[in-house]
């Protein structure tokens, strides 16, 4: 009779520990985003792969895996990284009444869901992450020291040395696993120093690239923009010559090399019988075109040439000569009456 007792509990227990993996192998959620080598409980994990409860998720040292569960959280794992989804409780509305992943090393990004912010929870060694509808990057390093840095919401960390509230974005806290921890202080790119490791935190430093929306709420004055300050401090200095080369053509186009031209006009220094004077166009009046005498008081008005004088000199030989025709004509007749 105890033989068939002992049968039965045997049996049992076999049973039992055959349900532990069934009870392993529920889904929670699956991959979307997974770059060089991410590995689950069955070997690689590619995208759309699923991962299961109870499930250790491990990156490489250039390793990258973006992650949603089925109520919507979003989880980012970044390089050298080691995540065990811990607990997870589902129920029918689209949301889970308990959530919690257990980071041992590397660099993440969390991303709430739909659920109760109460549902979540992260552990670390050097405490908790409590969760208030939040977005935020955490860092656990080797020695177990964690940094978590706010990024959208609130969230409260608490350890062996008490609690501190992160509310303002880019708040951060770095506690260690013997309670040691800073008050709560927006992030500044001195705390890679202070964690001892320049490639923790690279998804707000810009080492690792986030796909989707998860990618875009990074920043904090964290990423390594100084390359990119100094391109766009070039453009200035080579924009600013290009005026000052345009303007010296534009100068020596103002003047114009007509003045040269100009003193075409002064023709009266050629004498003006060189010409006929009835050519001018401004002699040619209609009221006077015969009368000489006119036309030596212009000459006499100041115009240059003595071609007003000449004319009156040769009337008065014209006058000279038929006067002294005159008198030879007188003499003739009066010799002639004489005569006679």
């Amino acid at each position: 009779m105890w033989g068939w007792r002992s049968v039965s509990v045997a049996t049992l227990c076999i049973a039992l520990n055959g349900a532990g993996p069934a009870l392993a192998a529920e889904p929670v959620g699956q991959a979307v985003v997974v770059k060089t080598q991410v590995t689950g409980q069955s070997g690689p994990i590619e995208v759309d792969t699923r991962v299961h409860r109870n499930e250790r998720i491990k990156t490489s040292q250039s390793g990258l895996g973006q992650f949603v569960f089925r109520d919507g959280t979003k989880l980012a794992v970044g390089w050298g990284s080691s995540v065990v989804i811990d607990k997870y409780v589902f129920d029918d509305s689209q949301s889970v009444k308990k959530l919690t992943i257990r980071a041992a090393k590397g660099t993440f990004r969390w991303v709430s869901g739909n659920s109760n912010s109460s549902a979540y929870q992260i552990l670390t060694p050097a405490g908790t992450i409590g969760v208030r509808g939040t977005a935020f990057d955490f860092y656990v390093g080797p020695d177990g020291t964690t940094a978590i840095v706010l990024l959208n919401g609130a969230a409260r960390f608490c350890g062996p040395g008490g609690c501190r509230q992160l509310q303002q974005r880019c708040d951060c806290v770095v506690a260690k696993p013997n309670g040691d921890m800073s008050a709560a202080r927006r992030v500044d790119p001195s705390i890679l120093a202070t964690l001892g490791n320049q490639r923790a935190l690279p998804f707000l430093s810009g080492n690792q690239r986030l796909a989707g929306g998860i990618g875009m709420l990074g920043g904090c004055n964290m990423a390594s923009v100084a390359p990119e300050r100094k391109d766009r401090t070039r453009p200035p200095p080579a924009v600013a010559p290009a005026p000052q080369r345009q303007d010296p053509p534009q100068r020596q186009a103002e003047p114009q090399k007509e003045r040269p031209n100009k003193p075409d006009k002064p023709h009266h220094d050629k004498p003006h019988h060189d010409r006929p004077h009835h050519d001018k166009p401004h002699h040619d009046k209609p009221d006077r075109p015969d009368k000489h005498d006119g036309h030596g008081r212009h000459d006499d008005d100041g115009k240059p040439g003595n071609h007003g004088l000449d004319h009156r000199g040769h009337e008065r030989h014209h006058d000279r000569d038929r006067d002294h025709d005159n008198d030879r004509n007188h003499d003739r007749g009066h010799n002639f009456n004489r005569g006679r």
